[in-house]
């Protein structure tokens, strides 16, 4: 309700200000460049799937709440230097450069701080900060590009410009071409302090490492906003040497990001197939983005829709599994204090739907090619499987284990060191009873 009301007033002020053929065409082009920060970002975060409720907020937070917080106190801040100082231009530089970067990223921030305080489950480290942070300040942008197409549309009409000559032509170019990404730039480093401060011991550094991110977010902004004032080269200068490289090392970071969450998931997947829990051929295929693909496809193709909704929880939640036993593992129980009940939790749920999931995620496995020569996914736990390849090798897995025995003999006293095994046959067990101590 709050988000739809800022939406509402948000809209209707640019309308205002644009007017309404300008509000339209702003608003066709401002969606251009959506699709693909959002596909980039989903990217990104599809190693650990988010709920879509969650991806929703932070984007219309930053669409609407962070947009109508910033209009309001840019325009208040901006006139009450001019009022003050009686000098227009001066204050709209200094409203520019210092006012603009602190309210907007502190109003970007805020969702970022909504989750990390009511929904610190899904904030579980640096990936899930990036994600949500990019989210928002695509929205941020949309929003802001709204405003400054239309005025420039605006502008085009009154002057009877062309539109090769059009100052909308030249604005979308710089805003939606040159630089889409540079809300989403400066917003990503307050969401990674985020991401650290949740995987931080310390109240110090769960507080001041989002205040880190959120000072190194208002600086990068206030040098771009700065850059037209730097003389007639100062744009393409501040862009070549700073924008670029700091887009492109945070480029690498996402991928780095990617790949380490999926070698974690991996690695603790293997230990929960070990146990029973899940069958050999599922590991690789949960690692792989294009199997999981292939499965919910190949689910949707038999069971039609639920049963390809079934899957894509099994697959969030076998990655949640993963990675809350390797934050366990690194972090003690200081980093994941209810471990075992959330791991319970989890274990019920993919126990719930692995008879839909289990054979499509296996059967993706063997279309995708994920599987060594030789393997038969409906062997015993302990012939050769999907983990003998670079993915890492099984631990000791013979078909008489018993359940609950220790996996890694060799992982930390404080990691987890159980993992329940599933009952073969019968019903689901009441509240995992071979759980972890």
């Amino acid at each position: 309700m709050l988000l739809g009301v800022c939406g509402i007033a948000i809209l209707e002020l640019v309308r205002e200000q644009t007017g309404t053929p300008g509000f339209f065409v702003g608003l066709g082009l401002a969606l251009l460049p959506v699709a693909p920060l959002v596909a980039a970002f989903r990217w990104v975060g599809r190693a650990s799937p988010h709920p879509w409720a969650q991806l929703a907020f932070c984007f219309g937070w930053g669409a609407c709440a962070a947009a109508l917080i910033a209009i309001l106190a840019n325009s208040f801040a901006t006139e009450w230097i001019a009022a003050a100082t009686a000098d227009p231009s001066g204050a709209d530089q200094l409203g520019s450069v210092a006012i603009a970067p602190v309210v907007e990223e502190s109003a970007k921030a805020a969702a970022l701080l909504l989750v990390f305080l009511f929904r610190r489950r899904q904030f579980t480290g640096p990936s899930d900060g990036f994600v949500m942070a990019g989210l928002t300040a695509t929205g941020f942008a949309f929003t802001e590009n709204i405003l400054y197409l239309g005025n420039a549309f605006d502008e085009d009409v009154e002057n009877g410009t062309g539109v090769l000559n059009s100052v909308t032509a030249a604005t979308f170019f710089v805003r939606g071409i040159m630089s889409p990404f540079a809300h989403p730039l400066f917003t990503v480093a307050t969401g990674l302090g985020f991401g650290a401060a949740a995987l931080a011991v310390g109240r110090m550094r769960r507080i001041g490492l989002p205040v880190l991110g959120l000072a190194s977010a208002m600086g990068l902004h206030a040098l771009w906003n700065s850059s037209s004032d730097l003389g007639e080269s100062g744009f393409y200068v501040v862009y070549g040497c700073v924008m670029v490289p700091v887009f492109g090392l945070l480029a690498w970071l996402a991928v780095w990001i990617r790949r380490r969450r999926l070698r974690a998931v991996a690695g603790e997947l293997a230990l929960y197939a070990a146990a029973g829990w899940l069958s050999p051929a599922e590991v690789p295929a949960l690692v792989s983005m294009p199997a999981r693909s292939l499965a919910r496809a190949l689910a949707r193709s038999t069971g039609g829709r639920p049963a390809g909704r079934a899957v894509a929880l099994y697959e969030a939640d076998a990655a949640a599994l993963a990675l809350l036993r390797h934050r366990a593992r690194s972090g003690g129980p200081a980093r994941e204090p209810d471990f075992a009940g959330r791991e319970r939790e989890l274990l019920r749920r993919l126990w719930l739907r692995r008879a839909t999931a289990g054979p499509a995620l296996s059967r993706a496995a063997v279309l995708e090619d994920l599987l060594p020569p030789r393997f038969d996914p409906l062997g015993p736990l302990g012939s050769p499987g999907p983990l003998d390849s670079p993915l890492g090798g099984l631990p000791d897995s013979s078909p008489d284990r018993s359940p609950g025995v220790p996996l890694d003999r060799s992982a930390p006293v404080r990691a987890p060191g159980l993992v329940p095994g599933p009952r073969r046959s019968g019903p689901v067990p009441s509240a995992m009873t071979a759980g972890p101590p």
